[in-house]
């Protein structure tokens, strides 16, 4: 008799969702609930989207590091309606996106500040011996492997431009 494969154990970053919606629900704080039920909603959209159904035995769910790629994509869709939010004088949508970006980010690793990406990105420079700008590819690979969902890529990406001559 063959066992069936037993589904794959939820992420440590699903799991934190599934507590802070209910520790969000018992505690009657609705803008915290739809944040992450809208965190929940992109997730699920995400693990179809990721779904390979040549492969069934394959997992259906995206890891954690993917997890981090679509929170990084929520806040920055959230700080771009921002913007526009403040051109059109709607200071109340602002506040109500800038409440959504302040609970997303708590689900996300610490950022490293500027003097951390500066020595990461001389780092990875040095490691992979890069001297010009047509190796940045390489050297944010390398930042990538690395530092992985601690380093924003937008942020180090303009460093890494300037530290190769860009």
């Amino acid at each position: 008799m063959t066992d069936a494969p037993s589904p794959p154990s939820p992420s440590g970053l699903r799991q934190r969702f599934t507590d802070q919606l209910k520790a969000a629900m018992k505690g009657h704080d609705q803008a915290a609930v739809g944040t992450i039920r809208l965190i929940l909603a992109k997730l699920k959209e995400a693990d179809i989207a990721a779904r390979d159904l040549s492969k069934p035995e394959a997992p259906n769910q995206i890891g954690d590091e993917a997890i981090l790629s679509m929170l990084r994509g929520m806040v920055k869709s959230r700080r771009d309606s921002i913007a526009l939010y403040r051109q059109g004088g709607r200071e109340d949508l602002a506040a109500n996106e800038e409440a959504e970006i302040a609970l997303i980010e708590t689900f996300m690793p610490a950022r490293m500040d500027d003097a951390a990406v500066a020595n990461a990105v001389d780092a990875a420079i040095t490691e992979t011996a890069a001297t010009s700008i047509k190796e940045m590819g390489r050297v944010m690979a390398a930042l990538k492997a690395r530092h992985g969902a601690a380093l924003d890529m937008a942020v180090a990406g303009p460093v890494v431009k300037a530290r190769l001559g860009g």
